[in-house]
C-alpha cells in the first residue's frame, strides 16, 4: 500500500511497503523524512511507543491498573524523573534538530490524530499529543533501562555482599580491580531501602539479565572485494513482540538510506547511507555513582555543614484508586534511598544521562549527511550515553569511537564504590572529552570488533569498571585475523557463528573427569558448539 501526503510546509512525503511490511519513505528533505518516520512509527509501533512513555511519566497505575506492583513501577521512573527538564531540552537545540524533532512528532500526531491502539482504548486511554519532550524521554530510557542500569544494579548489589559477610579475598575474586578505596566500615553502615536481593526472597532474585551485542568492522585490506565491510548485531530483545528495532529504508532527494530506528525518537540510529555505515553495541561505560551521606533531621552533611536536601513531591494517581503522594530527597549526588528525617547513612545515586536529550538528538541529525569515518566519530563521540560505534565508509576507512558522559572523578576513585558523601573532593569533576574516550581509527590489523569488552586501553580516561568477559570478542577477533579475504557471505556465517570458546575453557577442565559411558561420551566429544540439534 502506498500512502502519499503533503505536509505542513508543502512538501510531499510518499510512504511505500514491500513484501515484509518495511517502510520506504520518499521525501525532498530530512524533515520530510522525519515526518514519514514519526507516521510510521504510530501506525505500525503506536502501542508501544504510547506505553514507552506511560512508564516513563511514571503514569501506569493511572491509566492502565492502579495495583500496588504497578505503582513500584511508577515509583521506580519517578525516583528517575527522566521527564525533569525534559522541556529544557529542545531550546537547547539547534534550527534543524529541533525542526526535525517537530516534524517527526507532527507525524506521528497526524496518524494518532487523538486516538490510542485499540488496546489502550479498552482501557480508556486517550494519548496526549507528542511532543519533542517525549522523544527527549525514550532516549533517556533507551541508555539506562537495562543497560547503565545493570552497573547500578551491580554496584548495589557489592554493598548488598558486604553487608551479608562476604570477605574481601571472595570480593576480589568478583570484583576484580575495583576494590580501589574499599572500606568496609563505611559500607556496613549504610542503611539500604531498595534492594537486590530482597530479604524475604534471598538470592532468588538473580544478578541482572545479560544480553550481548557484537559489531565489527573490516578494512578493504582484508575484504575480498576490496571494500570495507560493517556487521552489527544488537541484542536489544529481538526476541518479543514488538522488536526494539523499526527497520526502515528511505529516498531523500534521491540519495538512499537503510537502518533500524527506535519508535519514539526521530533517528537513524543504526544506518547506511551511499557513503558512510555505522553500527553499535552498549558499552559498560560506569556512569552511575552513589555516595553515602550522613543524614539528620532532613539534612545532609557536606564539608562540615549541615544542608537541606531538595524535596520533589510526586503525586501517583491511581486508577480506581486514591492517589499516592511520594516525596524524594534529592542533593547534586542524585535522589537519596531512605528518609533523611530518620538520622543515619543512606545512599544517593546519580546517572550521568539523567539530564541529556539535546546533544544526542543533534548528533543523530548530523548522521543523516556525514560521509566519512572521522566525521561520524567526531558526531557520535557527542551523544550522551554509552555506546561503541563501528564505522566504514566508501574511501576504505574503519573506525571505533564510544560515546557517553563519563564523570570526571577525584584521584583514585574508580566509581565502582560508594564514596563518602559529605567530603567535596569526591565529587564529580564534569565528564570527559569524547576524544579521550576509547576511540581508534584504521587500525593495523585492519579489523576491529566489539562484544560488550573491556576497551580501557583505548582511552584516555579508563571508562570501563564491569565489562562483560571477551570470549566472544576473542572469537570474532581469531576469525577475522584467520580470514584474509572476508566476503559478505562468510560475514554472515559469523553472526550465525555458535563456537563457544567459553565452553572450551571448561570443557578443557571437565574432560579428563568425565565418566565412562553414552552421556560421559557425548559431552566428551561435544565439538563446543551450541547447535539447536547439540546434545553435548
Amino acid at each position: 500500500m502506498n500512502t502519499s501526503i503533503i505536509i505542513d510546509n508543502g512538501e510531499r512525503v510518499t510512504i511505500q511497503r514491500g513484501a515484509h511490511g518495511v517502510p520506504h519513505i520518499e521525501s525532498a528533505s530530512i524533515t520530510g523524512a522525519l515526518w514519514g518516520m514519526g507516521h510510521c512509527h504510530a501506525a505500525d509501533r503506536g502501542m508501544q511507543m504510547l506505553l514507552m512513555r506511560i512508564l516513563g511519566q511514571g503514569r501506569a497505575a493511572e491509566f492502565l491498573d492502579g495495583s500496588d506492583e504497578t505503582v513500584e513501577v511508577d515509583r521506580f521512573f519517578r525516583r528517575m524523573n527522566w521527564t525533569g527538564g525534559a522541556a529544557d531540552e529542545p531550546p537547547k537545540m539547534n534550527d534543524e534538530t529541533r525542526a526535525g524533532c517537530e516534524a517527526y512528532c507532527a507525524g506521528a500526531n497526524a496518524r494518532f490524530n487523538g486516538k490510542a491502539p485499540w488496546e489502550l482504548r479498552l482501557l480508556g486511554y486517550s494519548p496526549e499529543p507528542w511532543t519533542p519532550e517525549d522523544s527527549v524521554l525514550i532516549s533517556r530510557m533507551a541508555g539506562y533501562v537495562s543497560l547503565s542500569q545493570s552497573q547500578a544494579e551491580i554496584e548495589r548489589l557489592f554493598v548488598e555482599l558486604v553487608q551479608a559477610g562476604v570477605g574481601r579475598q571472595l570480593l576480589e575474586e568478583l570484583f576484580p580491580g575495583n576494590l580501589q578505596g574499599f572500606d568496609e566500615e563505611l559500607l556496613k553502615s549504610i542503611t539500604l531501602g531498595e534492594r537486590i536481593v530482597p530479604e524475604s526472597v534471598w538470592w532468588k532474585h538473580a544478578m541482572p539479565a545479560a544480553t550481548g551485542s557484537n559489531n565489527w568492522v573490516v578494512s578493504p585490506s582484508r575484504t575480498a572485494s576490496g571494500k570495507a565491510i560493517l556487521c552489527n548485531d544488537p541484542h536489544l530483545e529481538t526476541n518479543r513482540l514488538p522488536n526494539v528495532w523499526a527497520e526502515m529504508t528511505f529516498g531523500i532527494d534521491g540519495e538512499p538510506y537503510v537502518g533500524a530506528t527506535m519508535p519514539g525518537m526521530p533517528a537513524l540510529l543504526l544506518g547506511r547511507t551511499r557513503d558512510l555505515s555505522w553500527g553499535a553495541t552498549y558499552t559498560f561505560m560506569d556512569t552511575v555513582d552513589s555516595w553515602v551521606e550522613e543524614c539528620k533531621d532532613g539534612n545532609y552533611l557536606y564539608e562540615d555543614n549541615w544542608k537541606p536536601f531538595r524535596v520533589r513531591m510526586e503525586t501517583i494517581k491511581r486508577k480506581g484508586k486514591s492517589d499516592i503522594v511520594v516525596d524524594f530527597h534529592e542533593n547534586d549526588h542524585g535522589v537519596l534511598d531512605g528518609d533523611p528525617r530518620v538520622e543515619g547513612r543512606y545512599l544517593a545515586t546519580r546517572w550521568s544521562g539523567a539530564v541529556s536529550g539535546a546533544k544526542s538528538l543533534e548528533a543523530a541529525t548530523r548522521m543523516w549527511t556525514a560521509a566519512t569515518v572521522p566525521e561520524g566519530m567526531e558526531i557520535l563521540g557527542q551523544l550522551e550515553t554509552p555506546w561503541n560505534w563501528v564505522l566504514a565508509d566508501s574511501a576504505g576507512n574503519i573506525g571505533y569511537q564510544m560515546s557517553g558522559l563519563l564523570p570526571l572523578r577525584g584521584e583514585g576513585v574508580n566509581g565502582f564504590m560508594p564514596m563518602p558523601g559529605w567530603s567535596a573532593e569526591y565529587d564529580w569533576q564534569g565528564f570527559a572529552e569524547p576524544e579521550d574516550l576509547a576511540r581508534c581509527l584504521n587500525p593495523e590489523e585492519g579489523y576491529f570488533c566489539t562484544a560488550n569488552q573491556d576497551l580501557n586501553h583505548l582511552a584516555k580516561r579508563p571508562p570501563i569498571n564491569m565489562p562483560m568477559a571477551s570470549y566472544r570478542a576473542d572469537r570474532i577477533n581469531d576469525v577475522l585475523s584467520n580470514n584474509a579475504e572476508c566476503t559478505v557471505g562468510n560475514m554472515q556465517s559469523l553472526q550465525y557463528d555458535v563456537y563457544s570458546p567459553h565452553a572450551k575453557l571448561f570443557m578443557d577442565i571437565l574432560r579428563p573427569l568425565l565418566p565412562e559411558g553414552a552421556n560421559g561420551d557425548i559431552l566428551r566429544d561435544w565439538d563446543c558448539r551450541y547447535d539447536l540439534d547439540s546434545k553435548g
